[in-house]
């Protein structure tokens, strides 16, 4: 064989190589991402519900500074996230942001009391909590309404569940497609390389000798084909978070190591798992059959 055609052969077994690391990176950033989603799922679903705030009306003679102690008081229940005191100064601003400057000149005095808004922990976020919940709030002496948003909870509940199965069908799907893609992908790539495996087999090579470089090679790629998608999964992120800064909390170090850890080895165990029947399939195939 002439030195240029080795050469060709080369540059094309290379650049086809190539082609087969970048067709499965991005097919394994699908991979990442449904992972992600699965591992932030509760995360998510944990921080719609922690976001939705109780308020707490005081009384028109409650100063802040009572309603102060009593919102450090609240802060101490076991069920209770966060409070966030909101003095008359604030409501007012707030009200004026709703209704409009004139609104508010018809009143002599203004009518926005002090109120407290209570943020619950999401295992206490449901209409059977809400329930036993709102007495313990109505029995402390500055309370004297509490807006409950109840209808807002069962809603959200309702559509988390919804969306919940809809993003699982989602995932699974994409995860099905993302096996056969990378195993396709896998198969084509060895296929070129078909008369190399014949030749072995002609020359007397066991099928787990033949196996063996490429095996090899199935790991390395699966391996370089992780990374990348990683890295794209990290470019991804990053400008998630500087788009939505909230969502760094459900990102944390611990779920992305996780979900490289989940990426690289899909990566190299589909790569590995594809080429071993590959190969097999075509050590076994007659000479007639290579050329179909």
């Amino acid at each position: 064989m002439a030195k240029g055609e080795k050469k060709r052969i080369k540059r094309r077994i290379t650049g086809a190589y190539i082609s087969s690391v970048l067709s499965i990176s991005l097919v394994l950033l699908l991979i990442g991402t449904a992972s992600a989603l699965i591992l932030n799922a509760g995360r998510v679903s944990n921080y719609f519900k922690e976001n939705i705030q109780i308020s707490l009306l005081c009384g028109a003679e409650v100063t802040e500074t009572q309603a102060a102690a009593c919102a450090a008081r609240i802060d101490s229940l076991p069920f209770v996230k966060s409070t966030e005191l909101i003095g008359k100064a604030q409501g007012e601003k707030e009200l004026r942001e709703m209704l409009g400057e004139d609104f508010l000149s018809v009143f002599e005095t203004a009518p926005v009391p002090v109120s407290v808004n209570v943020g619950l922990k999401a295992d206490y976020v449901s209409s059977d909590s809400l329930a036993r919940i709102i007495p313990v709030l109505e029995g402390f002496p500055e309370v004297e309404e509490v807006e409950s948003r109840q209808s807002l909870v069962e809603d959200l509940n309702r559509n988390l569940s919804g969306i919940s199965a809809v993003l699982g069908l989602f995932i699974a799907l994409l995860l099905f497609i993302s096996f056969i893609l990378i195993g396709n992908t896998v198969r084509l790539s060895l296929f070129s390389r078909r008369f190399t495996i014949h030749t072995m087999r002609l020359v007397g090579a066991t099928r787990g000798f033949i196996r063996r470089p490429f095996i090899g090679s199935a790991v390395l790629q699966g391996l370089i084909s992780g990374v990348l998608a990683c890295a794209l999964l990290a470019g991804g992120l990053y400008l998630l978070r500087r788009s939505f800064p909230q969502m760094s909390a459900l990102f944390t170090p611990e779920v992305l190591a996780m979900v490289a850890g989940i990426v690289i080895a899909s990566g190299v165990l589909i790569c590995v798992v594809a080429t071993y029947f590959t190969v097999n399939k075509l050590a076994l195939a007659s000479e007639d059959s290579l050329y179909y």
